[in-house]
């Protein structure tokens, strides 16, 4: 929440001090440095440092990483239980334990349980770590820790890239088993930096769930489903920067390979910098959640468009080429900015806190799915036109942002638009002492303003 002091007519905003507020994105860029240490080299990554061949890596994190999806509900139910910041502790200790492992599983069946238990960890990871951030901050300060939370990780993503070139760089082959250390130490590291974090009390919708209710609660609240089936089609955008670009620049573009690299460096620096900036715009204008994810699909679908239109005329210069596609990076990158925080706050404040941690693992089924069909289905579309993916994904992202906007007025109003607190402080004309007055009301918004009308149905 947002304290704000009104002194005769003045407005002073004072956010709400989250205690160890600093571990949560200090915690997240020491994990994206581990994993951006392996996931640019995954399969080359893991050949080095197991022995194994490309096609038999390959095969078993495929079969794993869908295997891994099955961790997620009990992830859910375990943070129900026993709190989000206790299961992230667990996860980041399971993740340790098996990238230190990695380099000793030189056979077969050692390299699949070791890879299945660490896939399971990171899918149920970011569910978790979503449940964290509803339990630390409310309100707008949900919409602020999480930019600054996505901002920190990129930049950890950089740096942990650029610290596994520069090990491999020095070290050869043997630089891939110290790369897997290293990331096997940040994530002990980053549970470390979260001891000074603690939950704030239970507020809000905040109800015990029925007992033995489970997952049906989650199935039974339509609205929530509409928001996480509007996220598996935008997470589908997000896939296509890393699966679809690189292909269609090379095989239907005809431009050179440095283009992609290119194009994944400029959207990494630009989440790392402008992250909390563009967040904090979007926060200020008093947007509502939706309508700012439903702005953020309406950008991705742009991008797309202009993929298209490159698709069409296929430039031979490789300086339009490089121009057009810096274009598209820039519109997308924008749309992600403005999607990401809205999107994934949107579903930590419409979860009921007493069941926050099967909602989240719901709603992160959606992003793991999307995945695991993006590959398959891009290189299908693409083998009939380089321009058949990105109408798909023009198609879906518009259909995520009417979703959002149509479901708006069934979603609780704190979800839809973060509520502050404001302080009011009245001086009176007898006496040098005032009184102070608190109001919860939607953030951004007039002070003769009603919250957004809205109901769970």
């Amino acid at each position: 929440m947002t304290a704000k002091l009104i002194v005769e007519g003045s407005t002073v905003e004072q956010p709400e001090r989250i205690p160890g507020q600093w571990a949560l994105p200090v915690a997240a860029a020491v994990n994206g440095v581990g994993t951006g240490m392996y996931v640019p080299f995954t399969l080359v990554f893991f050949h080095h440092v197991t022995g194994l061949s490309f096609t038999v890596v390959g095969l078993v994190l495929t079969v794993t990483g869908l295997a891994g999806m099955a961790a997620l509900p009990p992830a859910g139910a375990a943070v129900d239980r026993f709190g989000a910041r206790r299961v992230q502790l667990a996860l980041y200790g399971v993740r340790a334990v098996g990238f230190a492992l990695y380099p000793f599983a030189g056979s077969l069946p050692a390299f699949a349980a070791v890879a299945l238990v660490t896939a399971a960890a990171d899918r149920a990871f970011p569910a978790v770590q979503s449940s964290l951030l509803g339990e630390v901050a409310r309100g707008a300060g949900r919409d602020r820790l999480q930019a600054a939370n996505r901002a920190m990780q990129n930049g950890g993503y950089g740096a942990g890239a650029l610290l596994a070139t520069l090990v491999i760089a020095l070290a050869g082959s043997t630089g891939y088993t110290y790369a897997a250390w290293g990331n096997a130490l940040s994530f002990a590291l980053a549970a470390l930096l979260l001891r000074p974090l603690r939950p704030l009390p239970a507020a809000g919708r905040a109800a015990e769930p029925r007992a033995g209710a489970g997952y049906r609660l989650v199935l039974a609240d339509r609205p929530f489903l509409v928001v996480t089936g509007a996220n598996f089609l935008n997470a589908l955008s997000y896939s296509a920067l890393s699966v679809l670009f690189p292909l269609f620049v090379v095989e239907w573009l005809h431009g050179p390979a440095v283009l992609t690299g290119a194009a994944f460096t400029l959207n990494t620096v630009l989440c790392a910098v402008a992250g909390v900036f563009v967040g904090g715009r979007v926060r200020r204008t008093g947007a509502r959640r939706t309508r700012a994810a439903a702005l953020g699909g309406a950008l991705f679908a742009a991008a797309f468009l202009a993929q298209i239109a490159l698709g069409t005329l296929r430039p031979g210069s490789t300086a339009v080429l490089g121009g057009g596609l810096v274009a598209v990076v820039l519109v997308y990158t924008l749309g992600e900015l403005i999607h990401s925080p809205a999107a994934e706050v949107l579903a930590v404040a419409a979860a009921p806190e007493a069941a926050r941690g099967r909602y989240l693992a719901a709603y992160q089924m959606s992003w793991s799915l999307a995945k695991a069909v993006a590959p398959s289905l891009f290189t299908a579309l693409l083998a009939v036109d380089g321009r058949a993916p990105w109408a798909l994904l023009v198609l879906t992202s518009a259909a995520a942002a009417a979703l959002l906007i149509r479901t708006e007025r069934h979603l609780p109003a704190d979800a839809v638009r973060p509520t502050t607190t404001t302080i009011v402080h009245t001086a009176t004309a007898s006496t040098t002492t005032g009184t102070t007055r608190l109001a919860a009301r939607p953030a951004a918004a007039p002070l003769n303003s009603r919250p957004t009308e809205g109901s769970r149905s």
